[in-house]
């Protein structure tokens, strides 16, 4: 088994859910006591936030970079980055770094494209939905992805950041993201990325009416079987 490196903890409570994941997956796959090999780097939030939010991006990087780094040194042999909005820095993250990075936007094209899917709705960080890093690996692997409208993309936003990265779980919450989701279906997507790590707190199969593709789950589905790959 190889040794997944992740790094994590943007926010927590998603990484949370990557190692919660990762090991109900591995126990399912290979039964009894197995569970994965792991290293976790679990940075603090508030930090990577404050350098979002002013627009510096180029100094997160150097965070990442320098994390991915110390994940390679100790052993990991390819890398997770527990969240969608950090892959803006994907890039710069892997320079000098020998070991691959599993790009949680291949992994979940390559998902939604073995459905038979080509139009996906994208609800995730303002970061995600506004800039071309995420949508043009979408539209690289030959998907149209619509996003919700500018309001819509606001509240999106707000309810990561204000709720979700902080394990808060409203009804009201669920009842707006519930809407959203309908009303990309009234845009014409014929499927849902839930793309930011948190926002399948809210939303899953059950209350959206066309197919859902956590990006969470199946990051970790696709770090397993890289993972066991021979």
């Amino acid at each position: 088994m190889k040794t997944i490196g992740i790094l994590g903890g943007m926010s927590a409570a998603s990484t949370q859910i990557y190692y919660r994941k990762m090991c109900e997956i591995t126990r399912q796959r290979l039964g009894g006591l197995h569970s994965p090999e792991l290293l976790i780097r679990s940075l603090d939030f508030a930090k990577i936030e404050k350098l979002q939010a002013g627009g510096q991006w180029d100094e997160a990087g150097y965070i990442l970079n320098a994390e991915a780094k110390a994940l390679e040194r100790g052993g990991a042999d390819f890398i997770v980055l527990a969240t969608n909005t950090m892959h803006k820095l994907a890039g710069q993250m892997m320079r000098a770094v020998g070991i691959p990075l599993l790009h949680i936007a291949d992994a979940t094209a390559d998902r939604i494209k073995k459905a038979g899917l080509h139009s996906p709705g994208l609800m995730a960080t303002a970061f995600t939905m506004e800039q071309d890093f995420y949508i043009d690996r979408l539209k690289a692997a030959a998907l149209q992805p619509t996003v919700p409208d500018a309001a819509d993309r606001a509240e999106v936003h707000r309810i990561i950041y204000d709720e979700l990265c902080q394990d808060m779980i409203t009804t009201a919450s669920r009842t707006i993201y519930e809407s959203i989701a309908q009303r990309l279906v009234g845009k014409g997507v014929d499927c849902v990325i839930l793309g930011c790590t948190e926002v399948g707190m809210l939303l899953n199969q059950s209350n959206v009416p066309v197919p859902v593709f956590d990006t969470t789950l199946i990051h970790c589905e696709s770090a397993i079987d890289m993972a066991l790959a021979q």
